[in-house]
């Protein structure tokens, strides 16, 4: 047992560095009558968990709406002041976490307000505690679920780098056979040119009786 804490421990620390590429965590100020969009790439079939706290000030109302690159809505709240929010994606895609700040008061005379925003997703997004209840699992064992559940995540992130390399291997080679193509096509056509040019050039030479 000590061996496998050890082991768990271990492979923590190494997969330390991806944990922290899974949260996302942000504090600004959002002027008046204003809008601020945060944009982040985010892989197909990934679990998405948020939170946020919006700064009240009187006579402002603030929305929040999350969309995808298609201007899908995924998640939108009128007037919000602090909640919580989650959603799956269905592909790879842009995802945009908007704020829009409204009020019937001029800009600048009502202060900015602060809003903090925190986001997970894959693994750190999954509510292990939760899972080890209904599971009856042993802290060791939700450990390496955890654990599991990253490396599942990495190797589906490095298939992906490797699809995307590909695709542009493909790319690149489809465009090098159109620029050879093509190479040969201006050749010819320049060969072409230069042969037409020198026969007129000899009929209309013979026509003046400049050349035998």
């Amino acid at each position: 047992k000590t061996g496998t804490a050890t082991m768990a421990r271990l492979a923590a620390l190494l997969l330390l560095p991806v944990l922290i590429e899974s949260v996302f965590s942000i504090s600004f100020f959002l002027p008046v009558n204003s809008r601020k969009c945060l944009r982040e790439e985010i892989h197909k079939d990934v679990l998405v968990t948020g939170e946020y706290e919006i700064g009240e000030q009187p006579n402002t109302k603030t929305n929040l709406k999350i969309t995808d690159s298609s201007s899908h809505t995924l998640y939108s709240k009128e007037d919000a002041t602090k909640g919580k929010f989650a959603f799956t994606t269905e592909d790879y895609d842009m995802f945009e976490v908007c704020f829009e700040s409204k009020s019937p008061m001029g800009t600048g005379r009502v202060p900015d307000q602060l809003i903090n925003l925190d986001m997970k997703h894959g693994v750190e997004a999954k509510n292990y505690e939760e899972i080890a209840k209904v599971e009856k699992l042993k802290p060791l064992e939700v450990e390496l679920r955890r654990l599991e559940d990253l490396s599942e995540s990495i190797v589906n992130d490095f298939a992906y780098m490797k699809k995307r390399e590909e695709e542009m291997r493909d790319t690149n080679e489809s465009t090098n056979t159109r620029v050879l193509y093509f190479s040969i096509f201006s050749m010819c056509c320049l060969i072409g040119l230069a042969t037409w040019q020198v026969f007129y050039l000899r009929r209309f030479f013979k026509a003046k009786k400049l050349i035998e």
